[in-house]
């Protein structure tokens, strides 16, 4: 069970303020960290997560691999611990909304600004991998938005949740058989049949999130899950181009490699697939019109003739000094 009722108590250092965010497994509170004065997020995790022995082990190393990363667009981690029973995270508190609220607001967005926006997970992702940490969980309620530098760069995108508690409650064995660890809109297939994950399966959420970010909802919409882990397993994603016509079909050949069913079948990194994206996106370079271009075999011209070299500029030869 959460832990709830929670806001005004002291946790190692962290003094909770406001309840901010609850999943399945873990609640958020925005926090006052009373040794540094700052505002920080604390995530406590479900208390009988804490009496598994095989679950805190993995949980610590991982949290500890997470810390590691120092990357612009993954949230930062200060610490990691347990306290009377609870496990938690504290981490950079970041003030504004998610990718989810941003869609809402706008809509469908110009393929520009959408590959700007999954340039930014996706340079965090493959961090991440590098890293060997799958995040697991890629979707818009995870990428959290904060303000940008300037007017070119409007939003700082932050990688969020990564995928700590997920991973751990797979290898201590607290899943059970056939569980899905990750939200369903996407998944990808191999989560979805239980195969080992790498950092494949999260350009698959990526190309979720890009498809989501292009068309204004995810790629396959059902009525049950039952329907939605199907459709991930089987269907292919209804084509882009039917709902954004002004899109090149390079672009949305692109997004199709992503979301391709086998690992194999995608690209070959997150930040490969958001540079076929931006290239696909690019506009062809204007050309002045003028005569075609003539294309001379090769032997039909003849050796250049080089003239001998006038008069002044001849060489000058001082005759050696009488002695």
């Amino acid at each position: 069970m959460l832990p709830s009722g929670l806001v005004g108590r002291r946790v190692a250092g962290y003094r909770l303020e406001e309840e901010i965010g609850r999943g399945g497994m873990a609640v958020v509170y925005r926090a006052k960290d009373l040794r540094l004065g700052r505002t920080v997020a604390v995530k406590l995790l479900a208390p009988e997560l804490a009496r598994n022995e095989v679950f805190r082990q993995r949980f610590t190393h991982e949290s500890e691999a997470a810390a590691a990363i120092d990357h612009p667009h993954i949230v930062p981690v200060f610490e990691a611990g347990e306290q009377d029973g609870l496990l938690y995270i504290a981490m950079r508190y970041v003030a504004g909304g998610d990718l989810r609220a941003l869609i809402s607001r706008s809509g469908p967005l110009p393929v520009d600004r959408a590959a700007g926006l999954a340039l930014q997970i996706a340079s965090a992702l493959d961090a991440a991998h590098d890293r060997g940490l799958v995040h697991r969980d890629v979707k818009p309620g995870n990428v959290l938005v904060a303000a940008g530098t300037d007017s070119e760069h409007p939003e700082h995108l932050y990688l969020a949740d990564f995928g700590l508690t997920k991973k751990s409650l797979s290898l201590s064995g607290l899943t059970s058989v056939g569980q899905i660890v990750g939200t369903l809109d996407y998944a990808a297939p191999e989560q979805i049949s239980g195969k080992p994950l790498d950092g494949r399966c999260d350009q698959y959420g990526l190309g979720c999130v890009v498809y989501e970010l292009l068309a204004g909802a995810p790629p396959f919409r059902r009525e049950s899950d039952v329907a939605l882990l199907w459709a991930h397993l089987n269907d292919p994603p209804p084509a882009l181009r039917d709902l954004r016509p002004d899109l090149p079909a390079e672009v949305a050949a692109a997004v199709a490699r992503a979301l391709a069913k086998a690992p194999e079948q995608r690209h070959p990194s997150c930040l490969r697939f958001v540079a076929e994206l931006r290239a696909a996106a690019a506009p062809v370079p204007w050309r002045a019109p003028g005569p075609p271009t003539q294309v001379v075999p090769a032997g039909a011209v003849p050796e250049a003739v080089v003239p001998d070299a006038p008069a002044w500029a001849a060489p000058v030869v001082h005759p050696p000094p009488r002695h």
